[in-house]
């Protein structure tokens, strides 16, 4: 292949990626984000089944960003009490999430939300469930200053980091400057974590030839969630999640959801669509960690959700195909097959 012509497709994969991420059911707002055109320095090896790794201009892939983002993100110096670093929450042990309803935080405080696994988030158009950030950058900071979190402030935390040579070189060789940023930090992590990519599952092999990669089993449940269950309107294939908002009466519309960023009654209850990547390895499952096992999961979802006056008109029609015990079986059987590798990251050394 003439070399500009695997330039123009390197530049537009990103692009159709968005376009599939951001198509989904009409009544939910589009992702207001356009993927940038991926980096040309140290992009992770991607594995089969995932698209090029979306990456913004402003904040290319090196190798020396991505070691120091690893750095930060086991680093527990980044919490107010030194205790706990991004890893606690999202364990590479642990499917980069961890088996927890809701996360223990700062003197023992829990948060109302499950956390989320970090696999593929690349990918996604927003971050947090609720999408209150636009990109991992953004989310990156988040988790620093919440009091029930990480418990700290930027300055404190900047503070604590610029007195370890060992960051200052690396920030220097990395941004050009000692001085540590937030700005730069966010940038390490979400360069980091990036490389967090599962694919190459069974459900890749089969769709890439390999017939005897799914089980009967396995290929009864793939028909069902891609057409009599409907799944994959929401759960949409590469990533399966298109990255939209929907209610499924989850905990009783207890949390505001979405709503709590746009204010809008429409949104109340809404929740972003989880990517289904590792789902089986990724529990307690909804945002409120309510279902301790992938079949607790996927039976009221199967069902078309629990009945609220909010309730997204998708997982209505869901109810109307009246999937069956065994129907739900195959679901959850089918799922396992979207297991497939991910990095499974050693904490670095860090610098003293």
């Amino acid at each position: 292949m003439e070399p500009n012509r695997r330039l123009i497709i390197a530049a537009i994969l990103p692009v159709i990626l968005g376009l599939i991420l951001a198509h989904g059911c009409k009544e939910s707002e589009k992702p207001a984000i356009t993927p940038a055109k991926p980096a040309t320095a140290a992009m992770p090896t991607v594995p089969l089944g995932l698209p090029l790794v979306p990456v913004p201009v402003d904040n290319p892939m090196t190798a020396e960003k991505i070691e120091l983002g690893k750095m930060l993100y086991f680093d527990k110096r980044l919490s107010k009490n030194n205790d706990i670093a991004c890893a606690t929450c999202h364990d590479p042990t642990l499917a980069w999430t961890e088996h927890e309803a809701t996360s223990k935080g700062m003197h023992g405080q829990r948060g109302d939300r499950n956390s989320p696994t970090v696999i593929n988030a690349a990918y996604m158009p927003v971050q947090f469930w609720d999408g209150r950030a636009a990109s991992l950058e953004e989310q990156a900071l988040g988790p620093i200053q919440n009091p029930i979190e990480m418990g700290n402030t930027m300055d404190a935390c900047l503070d604590t980091l610029s007195k370890i040579p060992e960051y200052q070189k690396r920030f220097k060789a990395v941004f050009g400057s000692e001085k540590l940023t937030d700005k730069g930090v966010a940038q390490a992590i979400a360069a980091f974590e990036r490389t967090v990519l599962s694919g190459n599952s069974p459900y890749d092999k089969f769709k890439a030839g390999q017939q005897n990669a799914l089980t009967e089993a396995q290929k009864r449940g793939m028909d069902i969630f891609m057409d009599k269950g409907q799944c994959s309107t929401c759960h949409s294939p590469p990533t399966f999640s298109n990255g939209n908002y929907y209610n499924a009466g989850v905990g009783g519309n207890k949390d505001p959801g979405r709503k709590k960023v746009t204010k809008r009654d429409a949104d109340a209850g809404k929740f972003r669509v989880p990517a289904l990547r590792e789902v089986a390895n990724t529990h307690p499952y909804f945002h409120d960690g309510s279902a301790a096992k992938l079949e607790d999961a996927v039976k009221p979802m199967a069902s078309g959700g629990i009945d609220n006056p909010n309730l997204s008109s998708m997982l209505k029609s869901v109810r109307d195909a009246k999937l069956t015990d065994q129907d739900i079986k195959d679901l959850v059987v089918f799922l396992g097959a979207l297991s497939g590798e991910f990095p499974k990251t050693e904490p670095p050394a860090l610098p003293q």
